[in-house]
């Protein structure tokens, strides 16, 4: 279990460096352990404990747009995590759900216990 959630972390802050480095407006400041790997804790601990209760109680939701509530749900745990640290910069919404179709996809084929 902790070996799985460092994974996740590590594959979160694996995520945020490529949206870092392929979008203009995402940034990540304070290096890799004040940067990356914080906001790749925030993250991973989010998607851990978090994301399945937001995902359970949005189920009707979930269903009825055939799953697609769950971009809804990734978009806003990760506005979370840059509204709540410093070292995340996310400017807009186009920037947001790019990176969070980034991370997502990241996570998806690193981490496939993630989705």
């Amino acid at each position: 279990m902790v070996r799985r959630f460092i994974v996740r972390i590590m594959v979160s802050a694996a995520a945020l460096w490529i949206a870092d480095f392929f979008l203009s407006g995402v940034t990540v400041v304070g290096g890799i352990i004040g940067g990356y790997l914080l906001a790749g804790a925030v993250l991973g601990a989010l998607n851990t404990f978090v994301r399945p209760l937001l995902k359970l109680l949005t189920l009707p939701l979930i269903i009825g747009t055939l799953g697609l509530f769950t971009i809804v749900i990734n978009a806003a745990i990760l506005w979370f995590v840059a509204r709540s640290l410093d070292a995340v910069t996310i400017s807009g919404i186009l920037p947001l759900l790019w990176a969070t179709a980034i991370i997502s996809a990241v996570q998806l084929v690193f981490d496939p216990r993630t989705t």
